[in-house]
């Protein structure tokens, strides 16, 4: 068995080995779909083809849709090159449930994989196809920046903005390329969707999206109407959603079973830019798909598998009950502690008791009192899912390590708008005490050395090299006060979301961050403390 078109045709072989299999003509919905695509997607990692790509196969298998996604990939073109091409496009879903079952599904919706680097050509023509309705975004909050972490445009972006009309090199200065073709085409109308873990998200993209076209506008390299074009919902949309399925690495033990299946030319790569992949993905079988239903080009019809379309204001406190309270910050919080506590798998985490009972402070004490019921899904249930279901799995082998890439860029939304919340409602921030604990555990872990006082290498992260530099100042060990080195940290409100230090919680965070520094050992001793004593009255 080896995962290609033409093994398919072999239909009982893999069924026999319990493999689903596509119930449509594959080579049919490729044709229909270079011919008139509908829908093309930026960022071709694992949750698009766990989530994205899977619901487009269900729309497919129902004939609900004649036609698949283009994928692209806007920096890591090693993926397209690894886990794409090699085998047609074509890619294994591994769903791993909390009992230990599994299903397997040969995903064959995603019709052609493009490096943006290589295939602009051919991106250019896909974009400018007047039957296009989606172009969607799973690209990470880094994906949207425009600016380092000095505050400095990154020189992509600059160059961007000289050499228009050359086709540009920065992800959102590409989408705005792309945008102004498909605006000298005809104004042809399209959906922008980020599906990406940021709060108001389609504003975020719409954003940067028009920074390039006033910047095009004010050298006169662009037509006047392409701002109004960008503004106009009408023609181009960009909703907001909230997107959920934690879809980790490529688990070895998976691909061992996968092997003893039969399927042959199977491993797992990790790209030069840290990211892990292989041709199958392995992921929980919960998900959940919010959208803005503003769709100037029409869409396909995602509601029959499962995906809510509703308004804004519907979209943002599902998205705000998720990301910023009940299922990421968690999540979060569990990558620092089990990074320092040299936990491999979240799962283990969730064993244990310290770290379970911080979550559900944080969760169910700290954050859940700020979030406003969406109607469409309740966040009780949901947390309460979140922590006795899905986070505890122990067939979802996903790793604090991975977890806690780009951390910095998280703490704003993931922490950063329940802060703001309390400052909305008048609610005093220096009655927190478990976000305060977790704020201080991050800062330990930017030392890089765990509670044996060993030395570890932290996650990517675009601020890692600034914040490492103040956090080397301290030794394990050392007493404080360390107030002037932390102080330029806690009081970073692209950080934080608020200057701690304007609301009394600085105070907290460094008399914490004392105790977790005091030595080795002091991390365990400090959840202990925090976690066990009768009342929480700390």
């Amino acid at each position: 068995m080896r995962l290609s078109l033409d093994s398919l045709k072999k239909r009982e072989i893999w069924e026999e080995k319990g493999y689903k299999l596509p119930q449509f003509d594959v080579q049919k919905v490729r044709e229909n779909t270079l011919k008139e695509p509908v829908w093309i997607h930026f960022g071709a990692g694992n949750i698009f083809r766990a989530f994205l790509a899977s619901l487009q196969q269900n729309l497919l298998n129902k004939g609900l849709s004649d036609k698949g996604i283009i994928a692209c990939a806007p920096y890591d073109d090693e993926v397209i090159k690894k886990v794409y091409l090699p085998y047609e496009n074509l890619s294994i879903l591994v769903t791993l449930k909390e009992d230990g079952k599994i299903e397997k599904s040969v995903i064959a919706s995603i019709v052609s994989a493009l490096s943006v680097k290589e295939n602009m050509d051919e991106i250019e023509r896909i974009f400018i196809s007047p039957s296009l309705q989606i172009a969607s975004f799973t690209i990470t909050e880094k994906g949207y920046a425009l600016k380092n972490a000095k505050g400095e445009y990154f020189q992509d972006v600059l160059g961007d903005i000289e050499n228009f009309p050359e086709k540009p090199k920065s992800v959102m200065g590409t989408i705005a390329y792309l945008c102004y073709k498909r605006y000298l085409a005809g104004e042809l109308p399209i959906a922008l969707v980020s599906m990406d873990n940021i709060a108001h998200n389609g504003t975020k993209l719409h954003e940067a999206v028009k920074f390039f076209a006033e910047k095009w506008m004010e050298k006169g390299k662009i037509e006047k109407g392409f701002i109004d074009y960008l503004c106009d919902s009408k023609t181009v949309s960009f909703p907001w959603s909230m997107i959920d399925k934690i879809t980790p690495r490529p688990s070895e033990k998976v691909m061992d079973l996968l092997k003893a299946d039969g399927l042959e030319d199977i491993e797992i790569y990790k790209t030069s830019k840290n990211t892990y992949v292989s041709c199958f993905v392995n992921a929980e079988p919960t998900e959940y798909l919010v959208i803005e239903d503003n769709f100037p080009n029409g869409r396909p019809p995602l509601e029959e598998v499962g995906v809510f379309f509703t308004d804004r204001e519907t979209v943002e406190k599902a998205e705000k009950m998720k990301v910023c309270t009940c299922l990421n910050p968690l999540h979060t919080v569990l990558a620092i502690f089990g990074c320092l506590l040299n936990y491999s798998f979240i799962y283990e985490e969730m064993q244990d008791e310290n770290l379970k009972i911080l979550v559900e402070k944080i969760g169910y004490e700290e954050g859940l009192p700020t979030v406003i019921d969406p109607g469409i899904i309740n966040p009780g249930d949901f947390i309460k899912e979140v922590i006795e279901k899905r986070l505890p799995n122990p067939f979802v082998p996903d790793t604090p390590q991975r977890i806690a890439c780009d951390t910095s860029q998280k703490i704003p939304v993931r922490f950063g708008e329940t802060l703001k919340a309390y400052v909305r409602l008048n609610k005093d921030l220096k009655s927190l005490t478990y976000i305060p604990l977790f704020f201080a555990g991050w800062l330990r872990y930017l030392m890089g050395i765990d509670d044996e006082g060993k030395e570890f290498i932290p996650s990517p992260d675009p601020m890692l090299t600034e914040l490492q530099r103040h956090m080397k100042k301290i030794s394990l060990g050392e007493k404080g006060p360390f107030t002037e080195i932390l102080q330029p940290i806690l009081s970073d409100e692209k950080i934080f979301g608020i200057n701690l230090y304007d609301y009394g919680m600085a105070s907290k965070v460094e008399q914490i961050f004392e105790k977790l520094v005091s030595g080795v050992g002091a991390v365990r001793r400090t959840l202990k403390e925090f976690t066990e004593l009768e009342g929480n009255d700390q």
